[in-house]
């Protein structure tokens, strides 16, 4: 009785409070469950415990603050030091999170384009459906894959059928925007110009050139006026020589795209931990049962190889694009191991002590050595579409499509320092789902050779986001363009009011103060910077622009890793 009263409680405080959001018992809905509830009851006035009350965040922190008036501040990451196997855990839900992610992007982008230069309606209710989808199914313990096999069932159906509709929509505001025609035309959803193909617009590309593939006595060579990459004949790469820098990026000896499979046993939480041990046995998939050139260019070369383990197999495709300075490769897995856990390995030839690491409107820098045991315990770290390892004068990143799980490390068994970077591309953890990524995968990654962190920060939207072609009447000038390649444009949509105001996010990428103005294609009758939820803000200072002077463009003004939401009013002839 005592425990229901305390549900009843809690629930109507949650009705009184919009900052309690409803919830349901047991694991999920965002509150309290029964045991949580139940422990807070006993705690609420046991003789020698502290007491123990439910009550909003914003009162605890005013409580904390009153208390503890000058606390010391932590600078960087709080690393967790546990449950890191929840980074790689059921990978197809966490390709569905990515995929669909990048979707809603190209969706609210070209629908926006299409309201805006067209005329066309704006697809509200589909775009909501998939956006309240996608973010259930970030859920705890849904995206960390540590829930039950009907979870996943219905997470992959969820993710599917937020690709049939965003699709629908892409491919309706597409068609609008490029007319009617047989010019094929490229559009590109990034915020960085492809080629002949602005950022956020649409042209008529011409095709890369100049890549090349031939056999040679030590394997197969891919090249082009970049780079020069020898796949041997066990389908690793044994060299790769950046031409614009005249160096060799691989360490002597060292062979990188090496499948490494580990074994896999935590010692509590099969699909929430990874442990350390699980270094103590490697295999090193080196041997190819297919080797063969698949494309001849001179737009693109592309070698097959095929590998078979235990129950599974392997085929990869690595491919150089003419102009490129990346090296591609694509990974399809047919994933029938239990308790094991593969990876692919980026030996480099960089004297690196700390790696960059992508995180959502950024990226953190991490120590890669083990000079402590906070170090140590760092020996698995999560990043989103790229890590960046460098030294001075030179770096190299590793950018992916759907891996969210990394291990970065010091080597020296040359003798000279060399940094490897590794994803984690699968598990296969027998609790809670014993079917856990049992069946077929697909993975992209790319190793960008000369990089900085901008050079990274662009190689991860050109994997996550591939241009469309389609036929239309020509070019398609962008909605609006930024000219700071530091202040990405991460997304464009309509106003949730409905009232045909354009909202533009933008966040500095690169870590440092950027300057930087936003044009559009459309006459803007006012501008305002709003939080998240397209609130306006007050002083919020980022606008270097005259709310009723935007004429000659946009001026902003961003600190490192800055976001920044602006509301655009277009004037009454420009409004679709």
């Amino acid at each position: 009785r005592e425990l229901a009263r305390a549900e009843r409680q809690y629930a109507e405080k949650g009705r009184a409070n919009s900052s309690l959001v409803p919830f349901g018992w047991g694991d999920g809905g965002g509150g309290p469950t029964r045991e949580m509830l139940a422990a807070a009851y006993r705690a609420r006035s046991l003789e020698g415990s502290p007491q123990v009350e439910i009550g909003r965040p914003a009162e605890f922190f005013r409580a904390a603050e009153a208390e503890y008036a000058s606390p010391p501040e932590w600078s960087g990451e709080l690393y967790l030091e546990f449950h890191r196997g929840t980074y790689t855990s059921q990978a197809r839900t966490k390709r569905g999170n990515r995929r669909s992610e990048h979707w809603l992007r190209e969706a609210e982008l070209w629908a926006t384009a299409a309201s805006v230069m067209r005329g066309d309606a704006y697809p509200y209710e589909v775009l909501e459906r998939c956006w309240h989808t996608v973010l259930l199914q970030q859920f705890h313990d849904i995206l960390p894959g540590s829930s039950i096999t009907w979870v996943y069932r219905d997470a992959e159906r969820g993710y599917a059928e937020v690709e049939r509709a965003l699709e629908a929509v892409i491919t309706q505001a597409l068609a609008s925007l490029a007319g009617a025609g047989s010019t094929r035309v490229t559009f590109n959803a990034r915020p960085y110009a492809a080629a002949d193909v602005p950022a956020l617009g649409a042209g008529v590309g011409a095709p890369a050139t100049g890549a090349a593939v031939a056999d040679s006595p030590d394997g197969i060579v891919l090249e082009n006026d970049r780079m020069r990459v020898l796949v041997d004949d066990r389908g690793l790469l044994t060299s790769v020589f950046d031409r614009a820098a005249d160096r060799e990026v691989l360490p002597t000896g060292a062979a990188a795209n090496l499948l490494q499979l580990h074994r896999d046993t935590p010692a509590q939480w099969d699909a929430w931990d990874l442990d350390d041990h699980y270094r103590r046995s490697t295999v090193d998939l080196t041997e190819a049962d297919v080797l063969e050139i698949v494309e001849k260019g001179p737009e693109r070369v592309a070698v097959r190889v095929v590998r078979r383990f235990g129950d599974s197999a392997v085929e990869q495709v690595i491919s150089l694009v003419g102009g490129s300075k990346a090296v591609d490769i694509e990974t399809k897995v047919d994933w029938h191991e239990r308790q094991r856990l593969l990876k692919l390995a980026f030996p480099l030839d960089v004297h690196a002590d700390r790696a960059a690491s992508e995180i959502q409107f950024g990226h953190i820098y991490r120590a890669i050595h083990t000079n402590t045991s906070w170090d140590s315990a760092r020996f698995e770290t999560c990043a989103h579409r790229w890590v960046h390892v460098g030294e001075a004068g030179y770096g190299v990143a590793v950018a992916n499509d759907a891996t969210y799980g990394h291990d970065i490390s010091r080597s020296s068994r040359t003798g000279r320092v060399a940094t490897v970077v590794r994803l984690s591309l699968l598990r296969a953890p027998l609790f809670p789902d014993p079917e856990a990524d049992q069946g077929e995968h697909t993975m992209r990654c790319s190793l960008l050779v000369g990089a900085s962190v901008a050079d990274a920060v662009r190689g991860g939207y050109r994997l996550n986001l591939p241009l469309r072609e389609i036929e239309g009447a020509g070019p398609v000038q962008p909605l609006l363009t930024m000219n700071n390649a530091a202040i990405v444009v991460e997304a464009v949509k309509l106003a949730e009011d409905r009232s045909g105001d354009v909202v533009v996010r933008l966040y500095e990428a690169h870590g440092g103060r950027a300057r930087g103005t936003l044009r559009t294609a459309f006459a803007v009758r006012t501008v305002t910077e709003t939080d998240l939820l397209e609130r306006p803000l007050v002083d919020a200072g980022a606008l270097r622009t005259e709310a009723d002077d935007v004429r000659d463009g946009i001026g902003v003004e961003l600190r490192p890793f800055q976001i920044v939401t602006l509301r655009l009013s277009r004037s009454a002839a420009a409004v679709g």
